[in-house]
């Protein structure tokens, strides 16, 4: 009896133990497959991100990654340099600019450039306005703000500047219909360029 018992302890272990490996390896068998799942979303990712995968074998995909990776990272470079180049080279431009504006500058104050102002009725509600005035920052936008802060619509318009000098030509319209007086708008015309 005490053999028998000794077999039906034993035999008792071994099914604990059967039901333990089972118990553990279906965990490991479960995170194993998760992993591989992992894995395989994070491959399929890369493929979509890397427009040149030859082939669909984990190893081609990363290499075909890390390929792209060293292409993108030689293109960053060459184009850090040709920013540096034009950085460099930007400065030289940027005096050059500056000493243009201020040679136009200086011609405008040699010819006296008075602000002119030709203001012409071509319908009861629509004037042609012609402007030619020293170029100076903002005075184009001013006007335009302050002719439809006051009903004005500009039409058909054209700006010129060249040496220092800004040509501003339109047709302005009565936006309600109301008709526009030439020399009162020649008047106000004046008055906002020499503003300015």
């Amino acid at each position: 009896m005490e053999g028998s018992s000794k077999r039906k302890t034993s035999k008792r272990r071994e099914i604990e133990n059967n039901d333990d490996d089972d118990k553990f390896k279906s965990k490991n068998l479960h995170a194993e497959r998760s992993r591989r799942q992992r894995i395989s979303d994070r491959l399929l990712q890369l493929r979509a991100l890397v427009p040149n995968i030859t082939n669909m074998k984990k190893a081609t995909i990363v290499c075909d990654a890390i390929d792209y990776i060293n292409e993108l990272e030689e293109q960053a470079r060459e184009l850090s340099e040709q920013l540096s180049e034009m950085e460099a080279c930007g400065s030289g431009e940027e005096l050059k600019l500056r000493s243009e504006q201020d040679d136009e500058k200086n011609a405008v104050k040699k010819w006296n450039l008075e602000p002119e102002v030709k203001v012409v009725q071509v319908d009861y509600n629509k004037i042609w306005i012609k402007l030619t005035y020293k170029k100076r920052h903002g005075t184009l936008t001013s006007l335009v703000e302050a002719m439809s802060i006051l009903g004005y619509e500009f039409t058909d318009t054209s700006f010129t500047t060249s040496k220092g000098v800004a040509i501003f030509t339109s047709c302005l319209e009565a936006m309600c219909g109301l008709s526009i007086s030439v020399e009162d708008t020649r008047e106000l015309l004046l008055q906002i360029i020499n503003n300015m």
